[in-house]
């Protein structure tokens, strides 16, 4: 597939895909006799995972760490597994305060039902 291609079916731009290699998130993107990207296989299966990381909020440098070991081969499986179990637990403690969040807001939003529908009287303006 081309970067245009593969820019319009992960909803990545073309720069952000060349930074990708630039730091070497996407090693080694073969290329056509010609010199222009032609993204395998591979090349896709990597671009789906850093997204979904970087969906979650996963750091740049974390994932240019883990790509790095990862191309180091089965040597690094304990320190790869390592970096995803420390991201893994800052995910859950995101999640933990967005649950959270997401409670206060439904509590709030409740509050306003109840004064629209005229079942709260005794209303105080509280943040």
């Amino acid at each position: 597939m081309t970067i245009a291609e593969v820019s319009k079916k992960y909803d990545l731009t073309t720069d952000t895909l060349r930074y990708y290699e630039r730091i070497g998130l996407l090693n080694e993107v073969p290329r056509t006799e010609s010199g222009i990207r032609n993204y395998d296989e591979e090349s896709c299966k990597r671009i789906e995972f850093i997204k979904c990381m970087r969906g979650a909020g996963v750091e740049i440098e974390v994932l240019i760490e883990y790509m790095s070991l990862f191309e180091k081969g089965k040597s690094t499986v304990k320190a790869r597994k390592k970096l995803l179990e420390e991201q893994r637990e800052k995910l859950l403690e995101k999640q933990k305060n967005i649950n959270e969040t997401v409670d206060r807001l439904n509590y709030k939003i409740s509050l306003y039902e109840e004064i629209e529908a005229g079942k709260r009287k005794d209303f105080t303006e509280e943040l």
